[in-house]
């Protein structure tokens, strides 16, 4: 058996529901030894939400889901065949596996869960609104955004004097 990684596209949103399918699939029709193993690599992601932290995954390749298969012909129409599947990544409308070099990067990327990142992201200059802290309501521009551990530094004027502040990115809002 010549078994390799093949990506597969799915409707966006949908990778977690094609991998349940997938497998679903794979006892159902006994295919065990054709089909492996699925994989949809996440990562954790920290929103805000009317002022409440609430973590939540996130695909880190959304659209793709991954398989370790034995394709034959067969079992390629009927994973095209599923629900919100859209077709195997390939050339020539064949699909084609994935690079020992590429399926090691996702997989390493799949294995490494850090800390949850945040949701929203900010850019250097974009003006911003407190909203927590001895600082809320003022608004202030960002300078430096280090994701690493939710932190910007802030300048915000105070007085009329331009005062540097440090602050976690869940203290604050995008002003639209």
């Amino acid at each position: 058996m010549a078994h390799k990684w093949y990506a597969i596209q799915t409707y966006a949103g949908s990778e977690m529901s094609v991998k349940r399918a997938l497998e679903t699939m794979i006892r159902d029709n006994e295919l065990g030894e054709q089909l492996k193993e699925v994989i949809v690599p996440t990562e954790d992601v920290i929103e805000v939400k009317n002022g409440k932290k609430k973590i939540t995954e996130r695909s880190l390749y959304p659209g793709y889901a991954f398989a370790y298969i034995d394709l034959d012909t067969a079992l390629w129409h009927k994973i095209q065949s599923l629900p919100k599947v859209g077709r195997f990544i390939g050339e020539a409308k064949k699909p084609t596996p994935l690079s020992e070099k590429d399926i090691t990067s996702i997989l390493e990327k799949a294995q490494k869960k850090g800390a949850p990142k945040p949701k929203i992201f900010f850019e250097e200059g974009e003006s911003i609104r407190i909203t927590e802290g001895p600082f809320a309501n003022f608004t202030g521009i960002v300078e430096e955004y280090d994701m690493e551990h939710g932190k910007l530094r802030l300048n915000v004027s105070i007085f009329g004097r331009s005062t540097p502040v440090e602050i976690m990115y869940s203290q604050v809002e995008k002003i639209v």
